[in-house]
């Protein structure tokens, strides 16, 4: 069976594409730009933007499975509308081509910010995507599931994931999260916040992703999380690691 990771060279799809090849799946790899974190892999590897339709359908005939785990994060706002085309209308192309390249299935990743967080309580699939927020990645994210709703209603079988925050090993870009744990490490944080977050091994993501191809419900949604920790608690695990003494 071939398998098509899109986004597979970023912190998820890398680590997804090592899990697919472990188990012994023909895996091939769309990526935008850099590719470090594919070397040595035992995978074709191409190139291609999923804002080009006729790439895309080209990139996914044959394809059995399509592992959608590309998008653009941005805390910072959406000045040049790139945010909303890679997330929404990235994901509008690439439905349309599992749909025209007659593709099995498709695994798409959403995020935990593209659903409703109030009120406070038990987080689980049945909360709703958000309608408003002032961050334009959380609204791009949920118009996306909604596109990948409407694949669904054309026949797409699909799974949606929904993941918290990703941390963990092979994080080459790095990561927004690995950023600020390098930032922590070099000592180029002067404080800490407060609060916390749930944080997920990024190879458990890569494991329910590959259960979702195996055993998922077409038109399911799940919620992949890990454990919750304070900065704080997090920092400490930096330290015990590093030896890096906190801010």
């Amino acid at each position: 069976m071939t398998v098509a990771v899109i986004g597979a060279s970023g912190h998820i799809g890398n680590n997804l594409c090592r899990a697919l090849i472990a188990k012994g799946y023909r895996v091939k790899a769309l990526i935008h730009q850099t590719a470090e974190s594919l070397d040595g892999l035992d995978l074709v590897k191409e190139t291609g933007d999923i804002l080009d339709p006729q790439q895309l359908h080209a990139f996914l005939t044959g394809c059995d499975v399509v592992f959608h785990a590309a998008g653009k994060i941005s805390i910072n706002g959406d000045k040049d509308g790139s945010v909303y085309h890679v997330n929404v209308t990235g994901t509008k192309n690439i439905v349309e081509a599992c749909l025209a390249a007659g593709v099995h299935k498709l695994i798409y990743f959403s995020s935990i910010h593209a659903i409703e967080q109030l009120p406070e309580g038990p987080l689980d699939e049945s909360r709703p995507l958000i309608q408003n927020s002032h961050l334009q990645h959380d609204l791009a994210k949920s118009d996306a599931e909604r596109e990948v709703m409407k694949g669904i209603a054309q026949g797409l079988e699909t799974v949606i994931l929904i993941p918290t925050a990703a941390i963990g090993p092979y994080d080459f870009q790095p990561s927004l999260m690995g950023q600020a744990l390098l930032a922590l490490y070099n000592r180029k944080l002067p404080s800490l916040v407060d609060g916390g977050f749930d944080w997920v091994d990024v190879r458990d993501i890569a494991r329910a992703a590959i259960a979702a191809m195996e055993r998922g419900k077409s038109g399911e949604r799940y919620v992949i999380s890990g454990v919750w920790k304070t900065v704080k608690d997090l920092v400490d695990l930096v330290e015990e690691a590093t030896g890096a003494s906190p801010p």
